[in-house]
């Protein structure tokens, strides 16, 4: 801890909106929320004509540079289309939250004009600069335009020189964070840490989510946007956070800890249930599934795999979201790592000068040492093979999902690995070319759980890999024989899982057989149109079901809503699914539902293509009252659930879920355990 007698200035993050915290126990009653984000200000007629006039002529000239045969020119489109998104959007949904917003989108709108000026001459003065640099890419979930910024360093030559140290900055909660409001933070505020030689990447991460879901999937294609622009250093990226950013912080760090050369968490929260008690007063009373899937972004049920992130975690002496870093810090001592944990004294909300100092020079030592790519001892857990990795060990079979699976892989010999693993059953430890290190002329011993499998020898490339299945009670050489599906690396659910992807939400164009399902699940396909752009930032892809292609199937998961009499794609695949939906009734296991009254939500690998997924009657499962508090935001349906319809939707639940449940690892139907 820094000496009390330091100054107690702080300097307040605001490397964007300001940050916006809950507002206490109004916002815990699930029958009054309000609105997030909140309708902005009325624009003025005149302005709002000239603010049209100006996204006409933006539009016009986008879709001219759409029309170029030179490849550079129409990759850098989306460097161009986030001013206008972000104008756009922002007059058509009503984001405009104060004055000073109008004058700002006219800037915004001059200056993406300048751009598309530029670049139809041949010219993109904006990817050669230094300092604040807005850019953008095209989303593979939806199609959207996303920003995201980046500080550059004087250091950097465009045209040549060395790879850069990268830390990616995750900013704070902010209700009003529309994308113009992101892009101006962008152009104007560097924000609280700017390293020397350092390119700082600030993705946008979908609103105000915390980064996870589609948030999480934008900080990777961000980052990949950024490589392909930049000369990053691969072994030198960081993550790094204060508040809502401290919590993505947290989750990136354990869900991918092979990946940075350190972690910086400050604030935020690292887990959902205690941080919801102390932070926000809450009384919880989850379900049964809920509580298992909190495990998703628990970052305190992963703390063994911090062993592989170097982890420098700050807070503030007086903030109430220092209990996250206490969390872990508990968590980490139970695997055995003693956290290191710089508190600013007598501080706030806010990183203290002599605090961020000290952060500032952990972090460049830790940036000199780089990430260890091949490490002797890979300590891993996961809870689901969403995240299955960790460095030379990929986890491909678990024997239950949302129960912790574990490795302990060991390069014990200079021809052998021991590995260790519970709830494990498949398994592959691979290292890429140049980076194996055995010897090439004979077999490599893997002693896993006591038995003995001798693997491979090692390539010519010093690359080696084996796969191993479980048997019964014995570990086996090579992949599991095709059994037919099995849950896998993206492909393992819940629900929430599909909306990380590519999606088409298909419209029904037939009448259902009930009036009740109908109509419900009209009004819950409005309403995930209209929250997906709200919170996920995106226009969601509609077709009808007549319009479904091949190309369709192949590429994207298809969400399905109405039922088999009401939607063509839907009928094709109902047969196909472990759960029984008929005109009269819905049969999950041992429980019957009258069909007129009840209707199924689920997710199963698509039958007309099991690469992609079918999701029936859901968009993402959390709904209005999570949206006030970011710990709340979390998958609040599992695999399935049967919807009683004489129950109402509301701020938290879809109707009254009569029955839920996780499908088994071969996507069977598994009768519900409750606690």
């Amino acid at each position: 801890m820094l000496s009390r007698t330091s100054s107690i200035l702080a300097v307040m993050l605001l490397a964007g909106p300001v940050i916006v915290f809950a507002d206490g126990p109004q916002d815990n009653i699930p029958n009054n929320v309000r609105r997030v984000p909140a309708l902005g200000i009325e624009v003025p007629a005149e302005q709002r004509d000239k603010l049209q006039a100006g996204i006409d002529e933006l539009t016009k000239s986008i879709q001219s540079l759409a029309t170029s045969k030179d490849a550079r020119v129409r990759g850098l489109i989306p460097d161009v289309a986030v001013y206008h998104k972000a104008v756009h959007d922002a007059l058509k949904y009503q984001e405009f939250f104060n004055p000073n917003e109008i004058k700002i989108a006219f800037d915004l709108l001059a200056e993406g004009q300048q751009r598309a000026k530029d670049l139809a001459a041949g010219n993109a003065p904006w990817t050669k600069a230094k300092g604040l640099v807005v850019r953008g890419y095209i989303s593979k979930i939806d199609g959207s335009i996303q920003p995201y910024g980046l500080v550059v360093p004087e250091s950097y030559n465009p045209d040549g020189g060395p790879r850069h140290r990268l830390d990616i900055w995750f900013h704070g909660r902010g209700e009003t964070l529309s994308e113009l409001s992101f892009v101006q933070g962008r152009r104007t505020q560097v924000g609280t840490f700017a390293p020397a030689d350092t390119i700082v990447l600030h993705p946008y991460g979908r609103y105000c989510n915390a980064n996870k879901f589609a948030g999480e999937v934008d900080v990777f294609e961000a980052l990949d946007s950024t490589k392909s622009r930049y000369r990053i250093d691969d072994d030198r990226i960081s993550v790094r956070g204060f508040s809502m950013g401290g919590a993505a912080c947290w989750q990136f760090a354990v869900h991918d800890a092979d990946r940075w050369f350190a972690a910086n968490p400050g604030a935020g929260f690292s887990e959902t249930p205690q941080f919801l008690k102390v932070f926000q007063k809450e009384e919880l009373k989850p379900t049964w599934w809920e509580q298992r899937l909190w495990r998703m972004y628990n970052c305190d049920e992963w703390a063994t795999n911090l062993h592989h992130c170097p982890t420098v975690a700050y807070s503030g002496e007086e903030d109430s979201q220092k209990q996250a870093a206490d969390v872990m810090q508990a968590a980490l001592a139970k695997v055995g790592i003693d956290m290191t944990h710089i508190i600013g004294p007598k501080t706030k909300h806010a990183y203290h000068p002599e605090a961020r100092d000290e952060v500032a020079r952990r972090l460049d030592l830790l940036a000199v040492r780089g990430r260890n790519r091949v490490p002797s001892t890979v300590s891993f857990v996961s809870h689901t093979l969403k995240y299955n990795r960790m460095h030379w060990v990929a986890v491909d079979g678990i024997a239950e999902h949302w129960q912790s699976a574990t490795v302990e892989a060991r390069l014990t010999g200079p021809a052998e690995v021991t590995v260790t693993t519970h709830g494990v059953t498949d398994l592959t430890l691979a290292f890429d070319s140049g980076f194996g290190p055995f010897p090439l002329d004979f077999g490599i011993d893997v002693k896993i759980d006591k038995q003995l499998v001798v693997g491979p020898q090692s390539k010519s490339d010093r690359s080696w890999s084996i796969s191993l299945h479980r048997d019964g009670d014995k570990w086996k050489a090579g992949r599991r024989p095709d059994a037919g599906l099995r849950k896998r690396h993206n492909l393992q659910g819940p629900i929430d899982d599909a909306f990380m992807d590519s999606f088409v939400f298909v419209k029904p164009t037939g009448k259902a057989k009930h009036a009740a399902v109908g109509s419900w699940a009209a009004g819950e396909l409005d309403r995930a149109i209209e929250h997906w752009r709200r919170h996920f930032r995106g226009e969601a892809r509609v077709k009808l079901d007549t319009e479904v292609t091949d190309a369709d199937i192949a590429s994207s998961h298809l969400i399905l809503w109405g039922d088999a009499a009401s939607n063509k794609v839907l009928a094709r695949v109902i047969d196909k699914l472990p759960i029984r939906w008929t005109d009269t009734v819905i049969q999950a296991g041992d429980g019957k539902f009258a069909a007129d009254q009840h209707a199924l939500i689920a997710i199963h690998p698509n039958p007309l293509n099991p690469q992609r997924y079918i999701v029936l009657n859901s968009s993402f499962t959390f709904r209005d009252f999570a949206y006030l508090n970011n710990a709340r935001q979390v998958p609040m349906l599992p695999d399935w659930a049967v919807v009683d319809l004489r129950t109402p939707p509301n701020a938290v639940w879809p109707g009254k879920v009569a029955k839920a449940g996780f499908f088994g690892e071969q996507w069977q139907y598994v009768e519900p355990q409750t606690p």
